[in-house]
């Protein structure tokens, strides 16, 4: 898990570049927040799948569907954030971020292992 979370924020971070030396600088603000705003909720997702496996009884299905409601409601709140404080966001380069780190996942898929 750490892998793909670990994936997510360097597509972030990628994509922000690329998007500022593409556009302007708001345009690599604006891909910058749109990959936290999808990498950090997963990353809090996966430290709660983790040290729910290293419980004494384990990870139980209500873990993760607990986990899944908070990664949504974080996900929203930080997009929230943006909107409020972060008024000349562009918007093209804030969902293509989101979702080129929302699917870098697809990456690890066609790696192979040793």
């Amino acid at each position: 898990m750490a892998r793909i979370v670990l994936l997510q924020l360097a597509t972030a971070l990628i994509v922000a570049v690329l998007a500022g030396l593409v556009s302007d600088t708001s345009a690599a603000y604006s891909a910058l927040a749109g990959g936290v705003c999808c990498a950090v909720p997963n990353a809090f997702f996966a430290l709660r799948l983790y040290v729910g496996t290293k419980r004494v009884d384990g990870a139980s299905p209500v873990t993760f569907f607990i986990g899944e409601f908070v990664k949504i409601a974080m996900t929203l709140a930080l997009m929230g954030a943006v909107v409020i404080w972060y008024p000349g966001v562009n918007w093209a380069a804030f969902v293509i971020a989101f979702i080129l780190v929302l699917k870098s996942y697809f990456i690890l898929l066609f790696k192979q292992r040793p």
